[in-house]
């Protein structure tokens, strides 16, 4: 027996942090969400799973017509086998106002309380407690039963769990209390990125069912699970994606121009060949130190176009959709007390009181911003990226106090 678990599919919700090209196809970005979820359909048919668990963020908020729930309906038909679906903060009971009536073969978790569902036959029982509201600062999980006996018992769960803080915190809990339920598999959503908080028992984020926005990196889907006996004998991530995200980190230290182009060429054909015939957007960054750093500034739109050019001759399609240059010249001719500020500038990083206190003006400054911009606008969540934003700061600060005129 087999059964397929995914998690915040956010359909019909848009594509962010995406310039227009003219170059882009249109028919790339057109409705991923949708044609990701239909490749989720595809696979559960072609798997012959038994059932699907959708462990909440089906939708991204209420709908704006009713075309978003006739299409769910119409996947639910075809799939034409049970289909568990838990609500999340996106989708949650007071905030997707329109309703249509569900599909016979869907069920789905109560928001009021912890609801069982026993597939008697198969000897699976399925507990999820769906959000009621879309912020949820209560453990859920200390509300689920204990393990049915003779059962496979699958806890479905929408929680950032102990998330550093990526996520917002909806429904915290620890991988060590659900371990103590006894269940042999937990469901969990909210976190888009694909993580196996533990094998015994398995307590997975399946990730997000399709990448929105240049942050959502990687192949995206969901996962299978292969049940005998009522235990799990593999769990394995499916991709479904349509459209890939990828991150191009090229290190341009020591390159001349052709090396440097070359580079590309084989950043290009990895990701390609990683995203298996699938449409690539891609953001371009340049790091290292290189005496080529002050003429790379104006050839930002050449880089991209190389890129595509790369891309063209490997086969693949991919788009470059933003440049990020980090380079740094290989000497400055000031040196002294600019060498002074940047060694205090680097040393202040190493002080958790005060990166701790940037990044929770970071995270007040987020939430200010509406709801879309805050994934156009890219910033740092955890000590790492803080760093990263680190170096591209101080190197614009640094080529302004060389040269005024680039201030």
């Amino acid at each position: 027996m087999k059964f397929l678990h995914a998690a915040d599919i956010h359909l019909d919700s848009p594509l962010t942090g995406l310039r227009a090209r003219a170059d882009l196809p249109p028919g790339i970005t057109h409705h991923c969400t949708r044609r990701a979820f239909a490749a989720m359909i595809d696979l559960a048919l072609a798997e012959d799973v038994a059932f699907v668990v959708i462990a909440g963020d089906l939708y991204d908020g209420d709908w704006k017509d009713f075309s978003t729930g006739l299409f769910f309906a119409e996947q639910m038909r075809r799939l034409n086998r049970p289909c568990y679906l838990l609500r999340g903060n996106h989708d949650a009971r007071s905030i997707i106002t329109s309703k249509l009536r569900l599909p016979a073969n869907v069920r789905e978790f109560s928001s009021r309380t912890c609801e069982t569902f026993t597939l008697p036959d198969l000897r699976v029982a399925l507990h999820g407690h769906s959000f009621p509201n879309r912020a949820v600062p209560e453990d859920l999980s200390a509300g689920y039963p204990a393990a049915t006996p003779g059962h496979l018992n699958i806890g479905v769960l929408h929680t950032s769990a102990e998330d550093p803080g990526e996520h917002e915190p909806y429904a915290p809990c620890s991988p060590a209390a659900l371990a103590l339920k006894g269940y042999g598999y937990w469901a969990l959503g909210h976190i888009h990125k694909r993580r196996e908080l533990s094998t015994r028992p398995w307590i997975v984020f399946p990730g997000n069912l399709q990448g929105r926005h240049p942050n959502e990196t990687g192949a995206k889907g969901c996962t299978l699970v292969t049940v005998e006996d009522t235990e799990i004998v593999n769990v394995t991530h499916r991709a479904v994606d349509v459209l890939r995200w990828a991150a191009l980190d090229i290190d341009a230290t020591g390159a001349d121009e052709p090396a440097l182009m070359a580079r590309l060429a084989d950043h290009v054909a990895s990701a390609a060949e990683a995203a298996k015939g699938r449409p690539i957007l891609a953001r371009l960054t340049l790091i290292g130190r290189t005496d080529m750093h002050d003429s790379l500034r104006s050839q930002t739109e050449r880089l991209a176009a190389e890129c595509r050019n790369a891309a063209i001759a490997a086969d693949a399609d991919l788009w470059v959709h933003s440049v990020r240059l980090l380079t740094q010249p290989l000497a400055r001719a000031t040196t002294g007390k600019l060498d002074e500020l940047h060694a205090a500038y680097a040393q202040s990083l190493d002080d958790p009181a005060l990166v701790a206190k940037l990044l929770e003006e970071l995270a007040a400054l987020r939430q200010k911003l509406p709801g879309p911009a805050r994934n156009d606008v890219v910033l740092p969540r955890n000590d790492a990226d803080l760093r990263t934003l680190a170096v591209e700061a101080w190197a614009l600060a640094a080529d302004a106090l060389v040269d005024p005129e680039q201030a």
